[in-house]
């Protein structure tokens, strides 16, 4: 079929009907899942490949993975070739040879066979509670090398011919702390991709398989020149930006993120060049997920709906010298890796703010802060995973938005009663911190806190960040508060925790662990904010009125209600002349 048969309307309906069956891939796992992370925090996505392994739809779920289903469809292929046969259904989680990202996150995937022709791949990858490893959760930041961290699964067959392989559920089940959580979840996957299966076998006989070939093609050319437009439209140029991870351990040393990207007529490279070597820790991360976070930040210039498709990468190179942090060798440990991600998408938003501020997002707050406690109660062991999510940066006209996960990511916070109930652990305090947004002509977002009081013993670990480089603003925009968290024991001692400790700790009944997030850096001039949003933000408890003087020169009145206006043009004017 050439591309003027290609119907444009017919296009439109296949692509929405295979988006479609890619957010009921989604809506299954959820619904199914046993594991709180699973199911309420949302650490999973969802996808549809073509027969070639190239993604044609994606659930609405987490961008910092989506892109890592290009990379384990290549293992596919070069494994499997044409051997598979209807009812196969494969497994993995290897970062090293099977395109992974770390061992928590295991990818179900299942070849799709009409008539005996194999037509395409339900794709489904999850964050499982437990795969074993040193510490519960299985993301041990003092992990050196992989194999501390848990279960290696490469790529394997799960199911052969319809029929499940018993003895990889059995291996897994002997490999985990939690395996009717693991056990659970990977059904929930499987059951995601029967659902696919049925929907994309619907499509091929409504259309015939030639017929549904062509019109993914002609999908996937129709992404890729939406995405050039879009890069057309930006000055040829090389931005270049740094971003740093605090580092590690009691005397943290930072790391540098490096990102040049080179702009040139329709095509964009993107170059980790500069960027911290590999450490012996677990924040190493796998070239999948740099590239995850890569593709979501060029994605987010454009305000066109482009098709989620692997059309749209075409244009996007992205590379790394193996051995750094974003492109780690063998062993190196990468349970925690995901704080490298969600910077890598900062150090590139701020090579992007030096031609396009206006569609920037300032730093955000780091990316999730995760809590891994386990331990046991009343008989039965419990691992409780919180992945905390906070805050974005301002953006050009809009303050940043808090309560809401980071913009590469689409996650969820626990519910406090599912954490109550399901756990040892009481949540003592949830909420915003005044002040802690980067003050701007458009403030950041603020900065989360949660208390957590352990009513059983527990040993936990920690990954935060932006605690020494704290989200940057632009424009003239300030940087956000710094993270902190605070371990305070039932004696009334209190100890700070460095942001991501070479260590676990063990936690006595009635000790309770703060965490305060990072809160998102602001955009443009402070003095240019209007004073009515200033006054807003008083009046909703995001900023205190010793704020509003010190950041914005805003001064209320004495009735506590309403602005000074005469002594705000004050205090302005001597501020400004003062910075002057």
């Amino acid at each position: 079929m050439s591309a003027r048969e290609i119907d444009p309307i017919t296009l439109e309906v296949i692509r929405n009907a295979l988006a479609s069956t890619a957010d009921e891939m989604a809506l299954i796992v959820m619904r199914s899942a046993y594991s709180p992370v699973v199911r309420d925090i949302m650490d999973y996505s969802t996808a549809l490949c073509d027969a070639q392994g190239r993604v044609i739809a994606q659930g609405l779920t987490l961008p910092i993975q989506l892109c890592s289903f290009p990379r384990i469809m290549g293992f596919v292929r070069e494994r499997f070739g044409g051997t598979l046969r209807p009812g196969d259904i494969l497994i993995a989680n290897d970062p090293y040879g099977s395109g992974g990202q770390h061992l928590p996150d295991v990818y179900i995937l299942k070849p799709i066979f009409v008539d005996g022709r194999l037509s395409g791949f339900a794709a489904t990858v999850a964050h499982h509670t437990d795969l074993g490893g040193i510490v519960p959760g299985s993301v041990a930041i003092y992990a050196t090398e992989i194999q501390q961290e848990g279960l290696r699964l490469p790529l394997i067959k799960l199911y052969e011919g319809g029929e499940p392989v018993e003895a990889v559920f059995r291996i897994i089940e002997a490999n985990t702390r939690s395996p009717v959580e693991v056990l659970g979840d990977i059904r929930a996957q499987i059951a995601a991709c029967n659902v696919a299966e049925e929907g994309l076998r619907a499509l091929v006989r409504r259309y015939g398989a030639a017929t549904l070939d062509a019109y993914i093609d002609a999908l996937h050319d129709h992404a890729e020149a939406m995405m050039r437009d879009v890069i057309r439209a930006l000055p040829n140029g090389v931005y270049r930006a740094y971003d740093y991870i605090d580092g590690v351990g009691e005397k943290p040393e930072p790391l540098a993120i490096v990102a040049t990207v080179t702009v040139s007529d329709d095509t964009i490279d993107i170059d980790f060049d500069g960027t911290a070597g590999q450490v012996a820790a677990s924040i190493n991360c796998p070239i999948s997920l740099p590239e995850s976070a890569a593709f979501c930040a060029i994605r987010c210039l454009s305000q066109q709906d482009i098709p989620n498709c692997e059309g749209y990468l075409r244009p996007i190179t992205v590379r790394a010298p193996e051995g750094c942090l974003v492109n780690p060798r063998y062993p190196a440990a990468c349970g925690a890796r995901g704080v490298v991600g969600y910077r890598v998408f900062d150090a590139i938003m701020q090579a992007l703010a030096q031609v396009v501020p206006e569609r920037a997002i300032g730093g955000s707050e780091g990316g999730p802060y995760l809590l891994a406690a386990g331990g046991t109660h009343e008989g039965r062991s419990f691992v409780l995973n919180e992945m905390v999510v906070g805050t974005w940066g301002a953006r050009a006209g809009k303050d940043g938005i808090e309560g809401i996960s980071n913009p590469a990511a689409n996650l969820s916070n626990q519910p406090i009663e599912m954490i109550e109930t399901d756990m040892p652990v009481e949540v003592l305090r949830y909420g915003l911190v005044p002040d802690s947004g980067g003050p701007g002509e458009f403030r950041g977002g603020l900065a989360f806190v949660r208390e957590f009081r352990f009513l059983a013993p527990a040993r936990f670990v920690l990954r935060g960040d932006r605690r020494d480089h704290p989200p940057f603003g632009f424009e003239g925009g300030a940087v956000g508060a710094p993270s902190a968290h605070l371990l305070m024991r039932a004696d009334g001692s209190a100890v700070q925790l460095p942001t991501m400790p070479m260590e676990s700790f063990t936690a006595g009944i009635g000790d309770v662990f703060r965490l305060t997030g990072a809160g998102g850096g602001g955009y443009g001039d402070a003095f240019k904010r209007e004073i009515g949003r200033v006054a807003d933000d008083l009046l909703e408890g995001k900023i205190t009125s010793a704020g509003a003087a010190r950041d914005y020169g805003v001064v209320l009145a004495r009735d506590g209600a309403s602005i000074d206006l005469e002594e705000t043009q004050r205090l302005r004017a001597d501020m400004m002349e003062a910075r002057a």
